[in-house]
């Protein structure tokens, strides 16, 4: 068998419409190379898992994993990680608005021959962002915020598409929403995180799953607790075996 080098990997809920058209650009995206596409399905209610398994035989490279009861973005996004088997993880969101297109770029720049040895992850930070007026404050004014307490370096850290080292994402505390936090996550595990602006798209079918109230009430109890984390993290300069 091939060695993977790169697995994809895609949370979606409810994304019929948007979840065949995104695996067969990342198809196409990363032909050539030896890379494996993981949608996990977090319960979808409509054709998702449907419209997945229909492209199986068209796209050998694609995994499906589905949840048996909802359990949210992170959940999924870690689901798809414990069941990858390349070193290196892409991610992006299901609903099409993150470019497969980046993805080469983002693994290129996290591989590179001189990267720092402690690279962890290549964040995506959409340049010209494809969402509602309404969206861009209010997420303009979380990102600030949480760049200001965190001190992580992220000025979006909504933005779906990011390649990091699987290695260092297992370190990483889980809890919900974590998925938002990993830049400072990264960096609490002493990991150093760089960032890349890529393409956005506007969504081409279904609705977003976030409330701007809903997102900015989650993320503020969730900041408190990454703040916490921070606080009490302690590294032990690495280690040696006798």
């Amino acid at each position: 068998m091939q060695s993977i080098e790169f697995s994809v990997v895609v949370p979606v809920r409810d994304e019929a419409g948007n979840a065949a058209a995104l695996a067969r650009e990342i198809a196409g995206a990363l032909d050539g190379r030896a890379y494996e596409m993981i949608f996990v399905d977090d319960q979808s209610r409509d054709d998702t898992r449907a419209e997945l398994a229909a492209l199986k035989a068209e796209l050998p490279a694609l995994r499906i994993v589905g949840h048996r009861k909802n359990a949210g973005q992170s959940r999924a996004v870690r689901t798809g990680v414990l069941a990858a088997r390349a070193p290196i993880i892409g991610t992006l969101d299901g609903d099409g608005q993150n470019d497969p297109a980046d993805l080469p770029r983002l693994f290129a720049k996290l591989t590179r021959a001189d990267a720092p040895s402690n690279l962890g992850m290549i964040a995506g930070r959409r340049a010209k962002r494809q969402d509602s007026w309404s969206k861009r404050i209010a997420s303009r004014i979380a990102n600030n915020v949480r760049k200001a307490l965190l001190k992580d370096g992220a000025d979006d850290s909504g933005s779906g598409i990011k390649v990091f080292k699987r290695e260092a994402f297992l370190l990483l505390p889980y809890f919900d929403h974590m998925h938002r936090f990993m830049a400072a996550l990264m960096l609490r595990e002493g990991y150093a995180v760089e960032f890349l602006d890529v393409n956005h798209r506007q969504r081409s079918a279904g609705q977003s799953k976030y409330t701007n109230l809903g997102r900015l009430a989650a993320n503020m109890t969730d900041l408190w607790g990454v703040m916490w984390l921070q606080s009490r993290a302690r590294l032990p300069g690495g280690t040696d075996e006798f």
